[in-house]
């Protein structure tokens, strides 16, 4: 939905934007105190470690609107539906659809409600169930990590919460899609809450619409997980080829709880992803499971985090990326073990297929552990594709665009074969095919 009246993010567009809301006073207070802190912080320092590698120096801020007026309204995008292609044939135990910010569609099973699921909009459930968000929003997540941190948490809009109460197994997904359109804004917070022994399946896409290339993205993740709790968490972003996207992701994996957490990162013109896992009770598992598929002169930064602060945990992050044309990734993980986290198992991997001449792949792994009684291991590998290979293939009757096809395919293999949702493995190697060119 086009924003025909600019509010920027400076002084003016917050008055506007809190003029807008009818939102609890302590909600209020929360955006207050973080849209002075974000003020008073400086853009990321071209220098500094964390941005040397993602230059945002063309990035300008006033060129997009403050996501001001009602959080629900309709779509106008025709076809709408024709915009999220991962769940087809998916049985759903719910949905929430946003437009720039606004919900338009949600939907909840009544079998779920009855158990006592609350799912829906973010903005909505922080009036009619006021005691479940402020206990945990903004528990996982940090608004001083930086200024686009405290940004996103002095403007957040729409976003969606889904809470699973203890015990309770949803056996279908749900399913949490953000739509931009051209130059829209999307501020949307994911909170996702799992009590104890609760399990969930959550499918969560994030695309450009039909013929929307560019927009700004300035969101956050939460997923809060209580003892004895299991999540799978699949995140495909494909925003348009010129939209800017700064995001914080973080989990909090108590006892026992395992996740599952499986990304794809396809859109944007540039991404600044942090995503951190913290496994805060012993016994915590989680494995994550990430792609980056990047052309033209798109660049995709992921910086990750497995902070292990107790002990008996395991992590297992496994990145995979390939690049075309003049565009380029950048995966910077770090292990971090805190001294009473012994019996640590962590393992961290990137590989890197690079499909041009012209792009290019950074990979900075890292571990930092203060405990003595762990098995922490990390690894990277860059390649380019194999001629023989191609060679081969073209002996036995395949083009060059279908021998590339097939070799992409296989190095990916090692991640779908990690997804337990055949329709999301089937979808996302579908979606991974269509990108791939021929290159002579």
């Amino acid at each position: 939905m086009t924003q025909t009246t600019l509010t920027t993010f400076d002084q003016t567009g917050f008055d506007a934007f809190i003029e807008s809301r009818d939102e609890p006073d302590w909600l209020l207070a929360m955006r207050r105190e973080a849209w002075q802190h974000g003020s008073a912080m400086q853009w990321p320092e071209r220098r500094h470690e964390e941005w040397i590698r993602t230059d945002i120096r063309a990035f300008q801020i006033g060129k997009y609107s403050v996501p001001t007026g009602p959080d629900q309204g309709e779509s106008t995008l025709a076809d709408r539906e024709q915009v999220h292609q991962l769940l087809q044939d998916v049985e759903l135990a719910g949905r929430i659809e946003t437009v720039d910010s606004k919900v338009v569609d949600e939907s909840l099973d009544a079998t779920a409600a009855e158990k006592g699921v609350v799912f829906g909009s973010l903005s909505r459930l922080c009036k009619t169930h006021p005691d479940l968000v402020r206990q945990h929003l903004f528990t996982a997540f940090d608004p001083d990590e930086d200024k686009f941190a405290a940004l996103h948490a002095a403007f957040w809009s729409g976003g969606q919460i889904l809470y699973v109460p203890r015990g309770v197994v949803l056996d279908r997904p749900v399913h949490i899609g953000s739509i931009l359109s051209e130059g829209g804004t999307d501020t949307t917070h994911t909170l996702i809450i799992l009590e104890d022994g609760a399990e969930a399946t959550v499918l969560h896409e994030s695309n450009g619409a039909p013929d929307a290339a560019s927009g700004l993205h300035l969101g956050a993740v939460e997923l809060i997980q209580k003892p004895g709790s299991h999540l799978r968490y699949v995140n495909l972003q494909e925003w348009g080829h010129k939209t800017y996207n700064f995001a914080q992701q973080k989990a909090s994996v108590d006892r026992d709880a395992t996740l599952q957490w499986t990304l794809a990162a396809m859109g944007s013109m540039l991404s600044k992803v942090n995503q951190t896992v913290d496994l805060v009770g012993p016994g915590a598992n989680s494995q994550v499971n990430g792609v980056m598929f990047t052309e033209a002169r798109q660049h995709i930064a992921y910086h990750t985090l497995q902070h292990h602060k107790a002990p008996g945990c395991r992590s297992d992050f496994l990145y995979k990326a390939a690049q075309q044309d003049k565009s380029r990734t950048v995966w910077r993980g770090m292990i971090k073990v805190d001294k009473d986290a012994q019996k640590t198992d962590g393992y961290q991997r990137n590989d890197n297929l690079v499909l041009s001449n012209t792009s290019r792949a950074d990979s900075i792994p890292g571990l930092e552990i203060e405990a003595d009684d762990v098995r922490c291991t990390h690894g990277s590998t860059t390649a380019k594709v194999d001629e023989e290979q191609i060679f081969y293939a073209r002996c036995r009757g395949f083009t060059r665009k279908e021998a590339t096809r097939m070799i992409v395919s296989g190095f990916f293999q090692q991640i779908f074969d990690r997804i337990s949702i055949e329709s999301v493995r089937e979808a996302l190697a579908a979606a991974i095919a269509r990108q791939v060119r021929e290159y002579e």
